[in-house]
């Protein structure tokens, strides 16, 4: 089918350019759907867990059954591959790399009279990671969340990851929660995963936190519980854009925007912005040729229409900024000398610059976590990181002199907030 191109600047509003920006990062119907779910999983725990199990994801799953065991997992880990054991252990390692490089230290800044003020950073007790089920294992996305935990020095990292029908867990995905470190793996997804974590069951304890990606239904769970536990961020379905001018090859553009196109949920979006028309064109072309060679095609071709975009725009700094107000999850720079625009580019949730470094690098082996912000929450949120699985405590140690000199201020701030008791409690330290 013929893939449209339009164009676009910052003068002229496009309907179909403001139409694919606007996606909402949360569903109506997904909202209630959470708020059903999660009350009755509040009020009957474990009982609710596995009616929802049964309801949305068609298995009937006994409360007992709900966490695989340690045999099950080590059973299924032992039938994969070589190569896929191969591929799960260098990936490990890249993440744990970069996650241990990230880490922040613990701080201490001398006041003026001889005290300290500081920092200390001590990582979560306990925490759930999310790992998406559907059409394929993810088993990538458990390396990108336990794995940080387990960095940061987490002690129980509890993995929820949906099932099939027949109650199995792909084992490639089972093998990578355990060489990143969980140390419980509950065969629960959707709403009812969120719930459990959040509120703990008969047979599950709470968390802290919840991280990881899902689709609308995980999205609106997450965001119901927050308050009873911290959350990371809004990571739904998969977004790129990727900006190119002449020197980019059409081939390589049109493979990384099938890249995300791929995910399947029907939500996905996959942007080109180029100051290149005919770099369009080629691009549309290779489009064509390349879709009925996926093995996901059918799953892809719908998207051509509702969840892909092709813009052309007068110069590639007009580019940039059509891509900060998209502000994706993914951000390719497929131009001449793509470090010139970075100052430029301030909302994406992970950069992928230059010609050799497609998304699925950072999808699968670089290092970052690929849990990223989406449906333009790259514009306030950023992508997870190691630092996402502590606690920042901050430390004040006075000497009397210090407080002495800082006596004015808090009386007076006592004094403007009517907060007299606040005010009393340095001066009396210095009354005879």
């Amino acid at each position: 089918m013929p893939i449209p191109i339009v164009c676009w600047s910052t003068r002229q509003a496009i309907p179909e350019v403001n139409a694919f920006l606007h996606r909402p990062a949360f569903a109506p119907e997904a909202e209630q759907a959470a708020a059903a779910v999660l009350a009755d999983i509040r009020a009957r725990g474990d009982a609710a867990v596995a009616a929802a199990a049964e309801r949305f994801d068609g298995v009937a799953l006994k409360p007992s059954e709900l966490l695989l065991t340690d045999a099950q997992v080590a059973a299924a880990s032992a039938g994969i591959t070589a190569a896929e054991r191969r591929a799960v252990r260098e990936a490990h390692r890249r993440v744990a790399a970069f996650a241990k490089a990230g880490l922040r230290k613990d701080w201490e800044l001398a006041t003026p009279q001889g005290g300290k003020l500081g920092a200390r950073f001590l990582p979560l007790d306990r925490v759930g990671v999310y790992i998406p089920g559907g059409a394929a294992p993810l088993a990538s996305t458990a390396l990108m969340t336990a794995t940080l935990a387990k960095v940061a020095g987490v002690r129980e990292i509890v993995a929820c990851t949906p099932c099939g029908r027949n109650k199995s867990v792909p084992p490639v995905l089972l093998h990578a929660l355990k060489v990143a470190g969980a140390t419980e793996i509950y065969r629960v997804g959707g709403i009812q995963s969120i719930g459990m974590l959040a509120f703990g069951t008969q047979s599950v304890r709470p968390v802290q936190k919840i991280v990881g990606p899902g689709g609308a239904f995980v999205t609106a769970a997450k965001r119901q519980v927050y308050g009873y536990v911290a959350l990371d961020l809004v990571a739904g379905p998969s977004e790129i854009a990727i900006l190119a001018d002449k020197t980019a090859r059409p081939a390589w553009v049109a493979a990384d925007l099938f890249s995300q196109l791929e995910h399947g949920t029907g939500h996905e979006k996959a942007l080109l912005v180029t100051d290149s028309a005919e770099l369009a064109q080629s691009v549309s072309d290779q489009l064509a040729w390349q879709l009925p060679r996926l093995s996901r095609a059918a799953r892809i071709a719908p998207m051509l229409e509702t969840g892909l975009l092709l813009v052309v725009v007068p110069t590639i700094e007009q580019g940039a900024e059509l891509c900060n107000q998209f502000a994706p999850e993914h951000l390719e720079l497929m131009v001449a000398r793509p470090r010139r625009l970075l100052p430029r580019l301030t909302a994406a949730g992970a950069i992928f610059i230059g010609p050799w470094t497609p998304e699925s690098a950072g999808d699968f082996a670089a290092g970052p976590s690929h849990v990223l912000p989406t449906g333009g929450a790259a514009r306030s949120f950023s992508g997870l990181t190691v630092e996402d699985f502590r606690r920042r405590t901050s430390l004040i140690e006075y000497t009397a002199g210090d407080l002495k000199a800082a006596l004015p201020v808090i009386e007076t701030f006592g004094a403007i907030e009517g907060l007299d008791a606040h005010a009393q409690s340095g001066t009396i330290r210095f009354e005879s």
